[in-house]
């Protein structure tokens, strides 16, 4: 069985081919540096390097698995410390880690001057939902001009039980302030799972029938999941 050699280490590895070559666990052993020693068990690419080995139990967690290295944002400081290897302060580090990927996702973002796929508004609001609370449901609301430009955006709500919970009235009283033509409902699962509920279907369908009477367009419905998303325009549900 062939042992991991000098150069595979992922420091070694980062400065032969730069950071673009490390996968996400090579990444993470970097910033975590030191890790127990690799259980027996372990692949044989960590044999050799106990923060490869330590970074892998870290992406094996449940929010870690679930959606690579944008999951760690779903981890809090007492979950990574039930990781042999894993103190206050290795915590503390790889939470940060996922705050400052948040604050540096949400400078980047580019003002579109609209959002002509579903993709592009996907993309644009998935910081949004990164952060604090990030394991409770969350709802954005994007309003629109004539031409689709983005007016002004907000988080609707924070913690409901399901998107039922939303009032119509909340959503064009916003609408009606900004003077919004079109707007588009952004919100998340937490389970990962992207797959809208019956809940999900009956609020769109009920916004998107007012907001023709009110002549505030509903453009579409984007559900987040870990890594993908549902759009009901695609999905030709309006």
């Amino acid at each position: 069985m062939r042992k991991t050699q000098k150069n595979d280490l992922p420091y070694e590895k980062f400065m032969q081919k730069g950071a673009e070559s490390l996968s996400d666990e090579e990444l993470l052993a970097i910033l975590l540096r030191t890790g127990p020693k690799p259980d027996a068990n372990e692949p044989v690419s960590h044999q050799n390097c106990p923060a490869l080995s330590l970074a892998h139990r870290v992406l094996s967690l449940p929010g870690g698995a679930k959606s690579g290295l944008a999951g760690l944002a779903q981890l809090s400081v007492p979950q990574l410390m039930e990781i042999k290897g894993i103190g206050e302060v290795k915590a503390v580090r790889i939470c940060c880690l996922s705050e400052l990927a948040r604050r540096f996702a949400l400078e980047q973002r580019v003002a579109l001057p609209a959002f002509p796929t579903p993709e592009a508004a996907a993309l644009y609001a998935r910081p949004l939902f990164a952060g604090e609370r990030n394991d409770v449901e969350k709802v954005a609301l994007l309003l629109l001009d004539t031409k689709g430009r983005l007016i002004h955006e907000m988080m609707l709500t924070v913690g409901t039980v399901n998107l039922s919970l939303i009032s119509p009235r909340d959503v064009f009283i916003q609408a009606l302030k900004y003077r919004a033509v079109h707007f588009l409902l952004i919100h998340n699962h937490p389970s990962g799972d992207e797959k809208p509920s019956r809940e999900d279907a009956e609020i769109t369908k009920r916004l998107f029938e007012l907001g023709n009477m009110m002549q505030v367009e509903l453009v579409d419905h984007i559900i987040l999941g870990a890594r993908t998303f549902f759009s009901f325009r695609r999905a030709g549900l309006l």
